[in-house]
C-alpha cells in the first residue's frame, strides 16, 4: 500500500512540475497571453519567441497540452503520437481563422471546457477510443489556435511565419515531455496501469474547472 501512494505521489509531483511551469511563467507581467505586453512581432526573432511563449505563458493552453501528452501516453507511442500531431495541426488551422478574420463563438469557454473535458476523460478507468479523442483533440485546437492568433494579427510574413513555427515546436516538445513522464507512470503499477494517470486527470479537472468558472463568471 506504501508502495501505492508513492507512485500516486511520484505522478502527481511530475504533472504539478509541468503545471508549475507555466504558473511561474504567468506570475511575470503579461497581456492577454502575449509575450511582448500586446505588441504585434516585427521581425523573425520577435515572432518565434512569442510563439514559443503564447501557448505556456496561457496556463489553459499549456494544461491541455500536457493532457494530450498524457493521452499519447495511454495509447502507446505509435498510434497516441497522432493525437498531438493532430492538435498541432489544427491550432495551426485555427490562427488561420483568426487571420482570415472567421468569428469562432466564445472560443474561451471552448478552452477552458475542453481542459476540463480532458481532465475528465483522463479520469475514466476505461480510456475513450482512438478516434475519438483525435477528433476532440482538432475540435479543441482550432479554438486554442484561433486564440493563439491573436497575439499576431497585422503581422508581416517573417515574424508570421515564425510566429506559427515557435508555438507548433513548443507544443510538440511539451507534448512529448508529458508522454515521457506517462509512459513512466504507467509502469509503475502493473495490475492498473492507469491509476497514475487518472490522479493526474483530477489536477487537469480542477484547472479546467477553474479557468471555465472565471471565464463564465467574468
Amino acid at each position: 500500500m506504501s508502495k501505492l501512494r508513492n507512485f500516486q505521489l511520484n505522478s502527481s509531483i511530475a504533472v504539478g512540475l509541468l503545471l508549475s511551469l507555466s504558473l511561474m511563467i504567468t506570475a511575470s507581467p503579461a497581456s492577454a497571453h502575449h509575450a511582448f505586453g500586446g505588441e504585434t512581432p516585427s521581425n523573425w526573432l520577435e515572432g518565434f519567441l512569442s510563439g514559443l511563449a503564447h501557448p505556456v505563458i496561457g496556463l489553459d493552453h499549456f494544461t491541455f497540452v500536457v493532457a494530450i501528452g498524457l493521452f499519447a501516453a495511454l495509447k502507446g507511442s505509435t498510434a497516441g503520437f497522432f493525437i498531438p500531431f493532430s492538435f498541432i495541426l489544427a491550432t495551426l488551422s485555427g490562427t488561420g481563422l483568426h487571420l482570415f478574420n472567421v468569428n469562432l463563438p466564445v472560443p474561451e469557454v471552448v478552452i477552458s471546457a475542453s481542459v476540463l473535458a480532458f481532465g475528465i476523460l483522463l479520469t475514466q478507468k476505461n480510456s475513450p477510443n482512438l478516434v475519438g479523442l483525435i477528433s476532440l483533440s482538432i475540435i479543441a485546437g482550432i479554438f486554442h489556435g484561433y486564440a493563439y492568433g491573436e497575439a499576431i494579427v497585422g503581422a508581416q510574413m517573417t515574424p508570421l511565419i515564425a510566429y506559427l513555427s515557435g508555438f507548433a515546436l513548443v507544443q510538440l516538445i511539451v507534448s512529448l515531455i508529458a508522454y515521457q513522464i506517462g509512459r513512466f507512470t504507467l509502469k509503475t503499477i502493473p495490475d492498473q496501469p492507469n491509476l497514475n494517470l487518472r490522479f493526474a486527470g483530477f489536477t487537469i479537472c480542477g484547472v479546467g474547472a477553474a479557468f471555465l468558472a472565471t471565464t463564465l463568471l467574468g
